[in-house]
């Protein structure tokens, strides 16, 4: 699959003080792509499109340069202790995805120039909290990989963390484009993962992003790099013949992968936000995403808010059948946790 390009790219002012803004300038230009400046990402104007929905495809389709300001670091419950904000949103068109409704109606992909600040900020967090191990995750808000062949961020993540002692690092991702990082010095202390979900499910909801095969083809790099390997299986939908095609993902998962592999799975069910099925059903009018709150459990999240989830009958089926399916594939596998 061919790398993200954008449409266009605003640069705010600040961005050009550091070496790695200038080098972004300087490749867009050579490539011919409109190169604009913003204030701040705040204040991005020109997003082309008269609906909704162009709006929204145009900022997946645009990028904004810019300079992280608040290296107060968010907690990242349970994925890690804190977020690494390296990237914010993604150029993929899942359709449930909930940076919907985090980043509003136009989420503009943006990546940050001040890598070294941000790296700097986790090493203080790090030694706050040595010698206790502390983790970052570094696809909180985004997915990192495909501006990485463009900014280096995730290699720089990466190398960086392969330093520090009391320091862990992981992200994940739904694309292939990867093998600029396979050759970073990691030292073990990075876990890549991939975010798989059926063919079914990725064909019709995950628009934009890589296929399963290609997925698991970069999983299967990434492996042989000696990265500890992850899988996120995400958003698990109950559908007709769900429990075969589930099987189906995991088989080709067992196939690909060397058998003395113990990969961790975290296990996340299909759930949405009243905000967030407002914001799929104005972005995408004609989406088939199960939203019927009468087929749902209203429970509320960490974060405080309500959010519709499957009743508890249904989350035992599937905790049932993902236990079994991935001791049966992956005996040295570990479930980190299914919510």
């Amino acid at each position: 699959m061919i790398p993200f390009v954008p449409k266009r790219v605003y640069f705010e002012p600040e961005a050009l003080d550091y070496p790695v803004g200038r080098r972004l300038r300087e490749t867009f230009t050579a490539m011919g792509i409109p190169v604009l400046i913003t204030t701040s990402h705040n204040r991005v104007t020109g997003i082309p499109g008269k609906t909704p929905r162009e709006q929204y495809v145009q900022a997946k389709l645009s990028l904004v340069v810019g300079v992280r300001r608040t290296l107060t670091f968010a907690s990242c419950r349970p994925s890690a202790h804190y977020q690494l904000p390296l990237v914010t949103s993604c150029p993929g068109f899942c359709e449930y995805c909930y940076l919907q409704t985090t980043l509003g109606p136009k989420p503009i992909n943006r990546v940050y120039v001040n890598i070294e600040e941000i790296l700097d900020r986790a090493g203080k967090y790090i030694a706050e909290r040595a010698p206790e191990v502390t983790i970052f995750e570094g696809a909180a808000t985004s997915d990192p990989v495909p501006t990485e062949h463009f900014t280096g961020a995730l290699r720089a993540a990466i190398e960086y963390f392969a330093r520090q002692e009391s320091g862990r690092f992981r992200f994940v991702t739904k694309f292939s484009a990867i093998d600029s990082i396979l050759d970073a010095e990691h030292n073990g202390r990075t876990e890549v993962r991939y975010s798989l979900n059926t063919a079914r499910i990725i064909g019709t909801y995950e628009r934009g992003t890589t296929s399963k095969e290609e997925r698991i083809r970069a999983a299967t790099r990434t492996a042989a790099a000696g990265y500890p390997l992850g899988f996120l299986i995400a958003p698990i939908f109950i559908y007709p013949n769900w429990r075969t095609e589930y099987a189906k993902l995991l088989d080709d998962l067992a196939e690909a992968l060397p058998a003395v592999l113990s990969p961790r799975f975290e296990l996340i069910t299909h759930r949405f936000t009243t905000r967030a099925k407002r914001s799929i059903e104005r972005v995408y009018p004609d989406s088939t995403l199960p939203l019927d709150e009468a087929e749902r459990q209203f429970k509320y999240g960490q974060f405080g808010y309500g959010k519709y989830v499957y009743p508890q009958e249904q989350m035992a089926e599937i905790k049932d059948f993902f236990t079994d399916a991935i001791a049966a594939r992956f005996p040295k596998g570990e479930i980190a946790y299914l919510v």
